[in-house]
C-alpha cells in the first residue's frame, strides 16, 4: 500500500522506515520517541484522502501531525503507525475583507496566519508561545487558548468553516463564511478540540477582527488574592471590551523569572501577586488616557500597591517577557513537569496554596511555581525535584496530587492543552461517566475501524 501510494503521490510524499525524519517520531510531550512505519506528506485533501483510505484498507493505525508542539502526546505516533503530516499543506488561500474571514490550509504556522491578517489590515486574535512552530490545524484540533481568551474566546470561537478528511477517507467540505448559519448541526465543533481522533482538518475559515490601533499594558502588584479578583472585576467594568489579557503571577514564579531567568521586573518585589493587564483600543487619543486614568484611580484607592505602565512598544514587550519567561524554565530550573488546569477564578489561590503544600509534603524536595491566564480561569504550574532527570521526576505522584486536588475543587484537568495520552487516565476527574460514554459513542460512529489516532483522549 505504501509503495503504491508513493507511486501516485511522488517519492517526497511517502517516507518509509529509515527515511522517517526524527521530528515525526514525537511531539513536545516528554514521552520516548516512537518508530512509525512511515510518514505521508500530502499536498491537499484529495491526497490525504487517498492516504487515509489506503491505511484503512491495510489496517494501519494513523496519527495526524501538524507543528508537533503539543504537550499531551496527541500527535505522537506509536511504533508501526503511519504519521500523516500536514507540513506541505500550507498557505493562505483567500482573505475576504467584506466577510472579515481568511481561508487557510491546515499546515500553515500560526505566526504566518497572524502576519497575513496584519498585512491585510486585520487582526487574528489567537496567540501562544509556540506561534512560530505550531500549525493552525493543530491549534484547532486542541482548541488552543493562549493569551487573549478573556476577550476573543478559545480557538473554536474564531472558526466559521472547515474542510475535514473523515476516518474512512471521505472529504467533507463545509467552508462556511457566515456568522449566522443554523442549517442543521454545527459539525465543525465535532472536530475542533477532538485532537485528530474524529477527522483530520485540512482547510479552515477563520474569523478576523479589526486591527487594534493602540495597545496599553501595565504590570500591577497587589497585597492579597482577593485584590486580584477585585482588580479583574474593575478591569471588566472599567475597560469593558478593551480588556484583552489578564495574566497573574505568584511570588514563587516571579522569584524564578527575575532571579534565575534574569528578566527585570518593572515593579517592586515582596507583594502577594503580580498582574499583567493589557487593553487594545481603536483610538490612541481616547483609549490610552482612559487606561491611564483607570489605573490611577485604582492606585489612589489602594486596590493596587504598585504599578508600571508601558510607555512604548519596547515596554510592552518587556512586560510580556515576564509572562513568556516560562519558555526559559528548562535551562533555569533543569528538568521539570508542566501542568495546565482550569479552576473557578475565586478559588484559584486556595488551590495554589493547598497544591504547593501537598506536593512538598508528599514528594521530598519537590518545588513548584504558579502562573497563568487567570482572567479565564486557566492556571499553569511547574513542579520538579532539583537534580533529577526528566525520566526520574516523580511524575506519577505529581499527577495524582495535582489532579486529585483539581477534582476536589471542581476544576478541569486540561484548560487549553488537550488530553492526548498523557492526561487520558485523568479525564474522569473532569468529565462524568455519561459524558465519556457519549465521547466513545461519537468515536465509534465516525471511526468504527478504530484506526484514526486510536487510544487518544478516550
Amino acid at each position: 500500500m505504501l509503495n503504491d501510494l508513493r507511486d501516485r503521490l511522488g517519492p517526497a510524499a511517502v517516507l518509509i522506515g529509515p527515511e522517517v525524519p526524527e521530528r515525526n517520531r514525537n511531539d513536545w510531550s516528554t514521552q520516548a520517541p516512537a518508530r512509525p512505519l512511515a510518514v505521508v506528506r500530502p499536498c491537499d485533501a484529495e491526497e490525504l484522502s487517498q492516504a487515509v483510505a489506503g491505511c484503512v484498507r491495510a489496517g494501519l493505525p494513523m496519527v495526524p501531525q501538524g507543528g508537533l508542539t503539543g504537550l499531551c502526546g496527541g500527535a505522537r505516533p506509536e511504533d508501526g503507525w503511519v504519521a500523516l503530516s500536514l507540513e506541505r499543506m500550507v498557505g493562505v488561500e483567500e482573505i475576504d475583507p467584506a466577510s472579515a474571514t481568511m481561508t487557510v490550509r491546515a499546515g500553515t504556522p500560526l505566526e504566518a496566519v497572524q502576519r497575513a491578517a496584519d498585512d491585510a489590515g486585520f487582526f487574528f486574535a489567537l496567540d501562544l508561545g509556540a506561534r512560530g512552530s505550531c500549525a493552525i490545524g493543530g491549534n484547532l484540533s486542541t482548541n488552543a487558548g493562549g493569551n487573549r481568551v478573556i476577550r476573543y474566546g478559545m480557538t473554536r470561537d474564531m472558526v466559521l468553516g472547515l474542510e475535514v478528511v473523515l476516518p474512512d477517507g471521505t472529504v467533507m467540505t463545509s467552508l462556511n463564511k457566515m456568522l449566522k448559519n443554523n442549517a442543521g448541526y454545527d459539525l465543525k465543533h465535532l472536530f475542533i478540540g477532538s485532537e485528530g481522533t474524529l477527522g483530520i482538518i485540512t482547510r479552515v475559515v477563520l474569523r478576523l477582527f479589526p486591527k487594534p490601533a493602540c495597545t496599553m499594558s501595565a504590570v500591577c502588584a497587589v497585597e492579597n488574592f482577593q485584590r486580584v479578583v477585585d482588580l479583574l472585576g474593575q478591569a471588566r467594568s472599567g475597560l469593558g471590551p478593551l480588556l484583552s489579557a489578564f495574566e497573574v503571577m505568584w511570588p514563587d514564579y516571579m522569584d524564578v523569572v527575575t532571579g534565575r531567568v534574569g528578566v527585570r521586573s518593572p515593579v517592586s518585589s515582596g507583594h502577594s501577586h503580580y498582574i499583567l493587564v493589557e487593553a487594545q483600543g481603536t483610538d490612541p487619543a481616547l483609549d490610552a488616557p482612559r487606561f491611564q486614568q483607570w489605573l490611577e484611580r485604582l492606585l489612589e484607592n489602594g486596590l493596587i500597591a504598585d504599578a508600571a505602565v508601558a510607555q512604548s512598544v519596547a515596554d510592552t514587550r518587556s512586560f510580556w517577557a515576564l509572562r513568556d519567561a516560562c519558555a526559559e524554565f528548562f535551562p533555569a530550573l533543569g528538568p521539570h513537569v508542566s501542568y495546565d488546569v482550569g479552576l473557578a477564578v475565586a478559588r484559584t489561590d486556595d488551590y495554589v496554596r493547598q497544591c504547593k503544600a501537598a506536593l512538598a509534603e508528599r514528594i521530598p524536595g519537590c518545588e513548584s511555581v504558579y502562573y497563568g491566564h487567570i482572567g479565564d480561569g486557566n492556571l499553569h504550574l511547574v513542579a520538579w525535584v532539583p537534580g533529577l532527570t526528566v525520566e526520574a521526576q516523580p511524575k506519577a505522584a505529581m499527577d495524582e496530587t495535582i489532579y486529585d486536588l483539581v477534582r476536589a475543587f471542581g476544576g478541569t484537568v486540561s484548560a487549553e492543552h488537550g488530553i492526548g495520552t498523557v492526561k487520558k487516565r485523568w479525564l474522569g476527574h473532569a468529565r462524568s461517566p455519561e459524558e465519556i460514554a457519549l465521547m466513545r459513542t461519537l468515536k465509534a460512529a465516525l471511526d468504527p475501524a478504530g484506526l484514526l489516532n486510536p487510544g487518544k483522549v478516550v
